[in-house]
């Protein structure tokens, strides 16, 4: 319903509905909506009998729920710097750790720290949500939180069918899409994710055409370090072979990784049975220090840094040519592409932001050196 009220709205036209369907319909704010209980309604209207009134909005749609608060989660402070920088210039993040240490729980997080969309992505959202004829509308400000088991198929994933329908990465369009047990998925599901990651979109060809559907989502996915999930553990629980932990690893490819800008290792911490909450920085409190780096990204370059282009490094990720050269060579020992090269440049003016400084020191790329998978080594 909501695409055709915004094509009724672009063309400068009314819309008369069901009257179950004139709230989702007015969403699109600016649009004459009519509601009409049977048909006989729609007769008398058109024959100038009984004209209908224009529905007035009960708002009953515009209501959002509380996201889970980032203080919730005791310790793991690393792990919430991640996030914190994941959320500041929207990029992808993959957590590694043993289970229970809190992967799940860092992950429910992110939407509370991101900014709230604004009216043309809200309705982006919306009408992705009504074509994949998911419903109520209830909470169509918010950002989608998507979280697909492991099982899922490709059509699941990406979108398919005969009629194509719009998969999970279409379904988490402006919010973020959870992917836990990551290398549990298909790898030939994970290797499609590469074309939304760098496009925000995804192409489903059928015989007879082409649909494109929007999926410019962000990526949060957790994973173990090994089959069993122990694989580091101080008691020596891991008793995964070499080879079985290079088979679970090489489920992921070094392109798909190379396109996760934040890997970050969650690992377990000592806590007391019934220990007393440490008070932690809130969602609300991290939300502020998002805002106020999205901000001054949208004011330099008109998008988050995660998404930008050649041209856009060269403009705002300049460097002094001591740190130039020192990037180069950590790059060169790490064995870095290109692409992930430039990821880490992105990261490191994420960093600048959240510090309001005006340009890249060797401290942020110290930083964003951290967070590429082999740093620590």
């Amino acid at each position: 319903m909501l695409p055709a009220a915004l094509a009724a709205r672009a063309a400068g036209r009314a819309l008369l509905v069901p009257r179950a369907n004139a709230e989702e319909a007015s969403l699109a704010s600016g649009l004459v909506v009519y509601a009409a209980d049977h048909l006989l309604e729609v007769a008398a209207h058109f024959n100038g009998a009984t004209p209908l009134q224009p529905y007035v909005a009960q708002g009953l749609l515009r209501q959002t729920l509380p996201y889970p608060d980032l203080a919730d989660v005791q310790g793991q402070q690393a792990a919430k710097r991640g996030l914190l920088v994941a959320a500041a210039g929207a990029h992808n993040l993959l957590f590694s750790g043993p289970p229970g240490t809190g992967k799940t729980l860092l992950a429910s997080r992110l939407p509370g720290l991101l900014p709230p969309l604004d009216e043309q992505e809200a309705l982006e959202v919306a009408a992705i949500h009504s074509v994949a004829s998911h419903s109520p509308l209830a909470h169509w400000p918010q950002r989608p939180f998507r979280q697909p088991h492991h099982s899922a198929s490709g059509p699941a994933l990406v979108g398919g069918g005969s009629r194509p329908q719009p998969g999970e990465i279409t379904l988490a369009h402006q919010g973020v899409l959870f992917l836990d047990e990551l290398p549990e998925f298909d790898r030939k599901v994970l290797e499609v994710l590469r074309e939304p990651l760098e496009s925000g979109q995804i192409v489903i060809a059928r015989a007879r055409d082409k649909v494109r559907f929007p999926a410019r989502f962000q990526l949060v996915a957790a994973m173990n370090p090994c089959p069993c999930g122990y694989l580091g553990d101080p008691g020596g629980r891991c008793h995964c072979s070499p080879d079985q932990i290079q088979r679970y690893r090489s489920k992921l490819s070094g392109p798909l990784l190379d396109r996760i800008d934040l890997h970050l290792t969650v690992a377990r911490e000592a806590t007391a049975l019934n220990a007393p909450p440490q008070a932690g920085q809130s969602s609300a409190e991290a939300a502020a220090q998002v805002a106020q780096a999205r901000q001054l990204q949208l004011a330099r370059q008109g998008c988050a840094n995660a998404f930008l282009d050649l041209a856009g490094l060269r403009s705002h990720c300049q460097l002094q040519a001591e740190d130039q050269r020192w990037l180069e060579h950590a790059c060169e020992r790490l064995g870095l592409s290109l692409r992930a090269a430039h990821r880490l440049l992105k990261v490191a003016r994420t960093l600048a932001d959240l510090e309001q400084a005006p340009r890249i020191g060797r401290q942020h790329l110290a930083e964003a050196l951290q967070y590429r998978p082999g740093s620590q080594a």
